[in-house]
């Protein structure tokens, strides 16, 4: 395997490693908790708790980089999370899971920015697609794979080995990450931007808590409204304080870059809609069908199919296909895959079924790398490091965003119509729908991309 293949394959597998232990828990609440002798509502905590983390501290992963190198920030992040997963396999009480799942959210809101900057640092341009459809492949597969991985670990082995199989994936990477990630340069130390750090953290967890609380009868849609004002006031705040500091805690000098802006803006939204889905489908089939777990789980693959088949071809269309064109074929297909989902019924043949969402993770992953890769394709490498902390941010943002958004529509959309809180068959069609119509709007800023985007790459 030549090195170029090597470094973006070993930085992809920690990120699904990570990606996957924010899925896989789910499915596996109700026995952590009947251990520890609660109930699984009681740990949606230990949920939250990791994606808190995650989001607050990746605005700081690149100042951390810069400070102690980042061949030696991703190693000991790799470690740290392997550490928490022995504790939290090894925890006895909800609050010792807890605090272990805080710990790995530390490790994670590392490794996963760190990881992608040393791919991004050390790739030509050349190069680019194929390292960011690597890069891809695990937010493609871990939302797909963890409910059922789990739900399967679960009922053959135990809950402990959710986080015990981190502990091999971790060993066998380290010797991996000294060989093959070249030397980390220590950069000039500049001062640590405190009032932005925490300006963003504010505003990025009270957005998502906002949007999750629409909905909910336990919270008051007015505190709902005022935190999502409270999270936009913080967030207008931190991007004054990124145009105005000197040195800020992130440049926002790569929004210059037209691919940049319109892969984060358009992007972001479309990669939100996309998200929604694996968390839609297994609920559609479940609560609306009434399928068990296993058969939700099997018809889902349909979806890791299409992921899975698009791969080979990804590099060549984006490669021989303008961006553009790519963006807007693939854009369209996936919104009429939406639509599909939209019109499913409990009679709609499985075999139907699996077909759409074959042509559904087809589309979505082609979208997904062109996307990522548009973001990075005409940056220049100086700003590589605060582009990169912004896309991470927006990943993390637009994956959360997505779920909630999806969430609260279902939930209101049931209330709506004195469902009391009980999600029909056509309360799911029409979550679809109003998804497929923010995807809509999204692909503007698709049309506004150069023809002549990615000519570097090519």
């Amino acid at each position: 395997m030549k090195l170029s293949a090597a470094l973006p394959l070993l930085v992809a597998s920690t990120l699904f490693m990570e990606q996957l232990d924010g899925t896989i828990l789910v499915t596996a609440l109700p026995n952590i908790a009947s251990s520890f002798g609660g109930t699984a509502a009681g740990l949606d905590l230990s949920v939250s708790a990791y994606l808190v983390t995650l989001s607050f501290m990746i605005p700081a992963s690149g100042w951390i980089a810069d400070r102690l190198g980042a061949k030696r920030v991703y190693g000991s992040a790799i470690a740290v999370f392997v550490l928490a997963s022995i504790l939290c396999g090894a925890s006895q009480t909800v609050w010792q899971f807890v605090g272990a799942r805080i710990l790995q959210g530390f490790g994670g809101a590392m490794m996963v920015p760190v990881g992608r900057l040393i791919v991004l640092r050390e790739t030509e341009k050349k190069d680019l697609i194929r390292s960011i459809a690597y890069l891809t492949w695990p937010a493609l597969s871990a939302p797909l794979l963890g409910p059922p991985l789990g739900g399967f670990i679960t009922t053959y082995a135990s809950w402990h080995w959710i986080f015990y199989i981190n502990v091999p994936l971790g060993i066998v990477a380290l010797p991996f990450v000294w060989k093959i990630v070249p030397g980390g340069q220590v950069r000039e130390p500049r001062k640590f931007d405190a009032a932005g750090f925490f300006l963003t953290g504010a505003a990025i967890l009270s957005l998502l808590f906002s949007i999750e609380f629409l909905g909910r009868t336990v919270v008051p849609i007015v505190a709902a409204i005022v935190l999502f004002i409270f999270g936009l006031a913080c967030g207008a705040a931190a991007v004054r304080r990124g145009l105005n500091t000197r040195e800020p805690l992130i440049s926002l000098v790569a929004f210059r870059t037209v691919t940049f802006r319109l892969a984060m803006r358009g992007g972001g939204v479309f990669r939100g809609c996309l998200a929604a889905l694996p968390f839609l489908l297994p609920l559609l089939f479940q609560v609306g069908f009434g399928l068990d777990p296993v058969t939700s789980g099997t018809l889902l693959l349909g979806v890791f199919a299409g992921n899975l088949g698009m791969k080979p071809a990804t590099s060549w269309i984006l490669r021989h296909v303008r961006f553009r064109r790519t963006m807007l074929v693939s854009g369209c297909i996936a919104i009429a895959t939406m639509l599909g989902c939209a019109m499913l019924t409990a009679q709609t043949p499985h075999v139907l079924i699996i077909a759409l969402l074959v042509i559904s993770g087809l589309a979505r992953s082609m979208q997904f790398t062109t996307i990522s890769t548009l973001a990075f394709s005409d940056v220049p490498k100086p700003v590589m490091g605060s582009a990169n902390t912004l896309f991470s941010m927006q990943q993390q943002a637009a994956n959360a965003c997505g779920v909630a958004v999806a969430g609260a529509l279902l939930r209101l959309i049931s209330l709506s119509h004195g469902g009391g809180g009980v999600q029909t068959v056509e309360d799911f069609q029409f979550t679809f729908l109003i998804v497929a119509i923010f995807a809509a709007f999204s692909m503007i800023d698709f049309y506004r991309v150069p023809l002549n985007a990615g000519e570097a790459l090519r």
